[in-house]
């Protein structure tokens, strides 16, 4: 299995009730779970993902132009929906269930920093398979982020590697190989999403590790500390490494204006993910907010509320902040640091207060603490 169970959590949480079932009566009350798992599937998982794949579709479009004919306007233009196609991408790293868990789109599509020297050797060698793990890294919107952003110090001398360099034959097929590699990933998860899994998704309404009410739940949290606070933050700020930090660590590195921009779509996807909030339409529907009004969670200070401070913290913080995250933790790592902590109060709300009200479990490795 993809996910790592831990013994002491599963223990934990079956010697805190007599059975899930009635666990979950208790908490959940008269919550209808079929309309929560029925709003999220049709009003912001389905959509996120559809705008995702169109935004690939155009990648993928832009790629082939600038393969086809590689000029500093073509690249200009694959930048451009890079960028578009890398901002959707936020928005849907948060469900990591079905076939993008199948299919490891999180592994596969944002892995950062990119391993540069291992794109290099791969291109030079032409010997690689991008379905293998040991490539997740070598792969993705960070590998493009470097192909497209990083080869030189101007346009022209980035078009150059797909031109005059003595591989340049190599350099446009792995460009090609990694935007195809991103759609066939993004093709199979709507065409999951639209065929059979939808309505296997929304009948398995429990809150267990095995639900879809708790997977989805854990996937939401799990996104926020380990993809968003973690790397995008917390790694290169030195907040694991004992001060020392990482300014090259950053989401995008090679874009350089850009990681902010990344950093804050992320943490709204979470919050709009929250709320409940139409990916369309904008409108609030039945979501994890709703879910603790309606077993009046904080009780007479809604917990509901006070997550949404947190995140509205957060943003503010971050907004705060360079839109070079990596000038940012060069010149004033201490307004990082201080954003990151903003950061980190969504997860103590959301990972230890929300789950606890709503009583699911924790389903996946915690090595880093709350």
């Amino acid at each position: 299995m993809k996910k790592l169970f831990i013994a002491f959590a599963v223990i934990a949480f079956a010697a805190g009730c007599s059975s899930g079932d009635s666990n979950e009566a208790v908490t959940s009350g008269s919550y209808d779970r079929t309309a929560l798992l029925t709003g999220w599937a049709d009003n912001i998982i389905i959509p996120a993902f559809t705008n995702y794949q169109a935004e690939v579709n155009a990648l993928s479009e832009k790629t082939a132009t600038y393969t086809t004919t590689p000029t500093t306007e073509n690249l200009i233009a694959l930048r451009a929906s890079w960028l578009a196609a890398y901002k959707a991408y936020q928005y849907v790293g948060i469900h990591d269930i079905g076939k993008a868990s199948e299919l490891y789109l999180i592994e596969s599509t944002n892995i950062f920093p990119t391993d540069a020297a291992g794109i290099t050797a791969n291109i030079a060698s032409g010997n690689y398979v991008l379905t293998q793990p040991v490539q997740y890294a070598k792969q993705g919107f960070p590998a493009l982020d470097f192909l497209i952003n990083g080869l030189g110090t101007t346009d022209d001398a980035i078009v150059s590697f797909y031109t005059t360099n003595a591989r340049a034959t190599g350099y446009k097929k792995y460009v090609t190989d990694v935007v195809a590699r991103i759609k066939t990933t993004a093709d199979a998860i709507v065409a999951d999403w639209n065929g059979g899994y939808r309505a296997t998704y929304i009948a398995n309404t429990t809150t267990s590790i095995s639900g879809a009410v708790g997977q989805t739940t854990n996937n939401f949290i799990k996104n926020y500390e380990k993809d968003v606070r973690f790397p995008k933050l917390g790694v290169p700020a030195g907040l694991f490494s004992n001060g020392t930090t990482y300014p090259d660590k950053v989401e995008a590195f090679y874009k350089k204006d850009v990681s902010k921009e990344l950093l804050l779509d992320a943490i709204k996807a979470s919050q709009d993910f929250f709320n409940g909030k139409n990916f369309t339409t904008g409108a609030e529907g039945p979501g994890l907010k709703g879910y603790l009004d309606a077993v009046s969670a904080g009780g007479s200070t809604p917990l509901s509320g006070v997550i949404n401070s947190k995140y509205a913290a957060a943003i503010t913080a971050v907004n705060g902040l360079n839109n070079n995250l990596s000038q940012q933790i060069t010149t004033d790592n201490t307004a990082a640091v201080n954003a990151y902590n903003a950061v980190q109060q969504v997860v103590i709300f959301t990972k230890v207060d929300m789950l606890n009200a709503l009583h699911i479990p924790i389903d996946y490795v915690d090595g880093d603490g709350d």
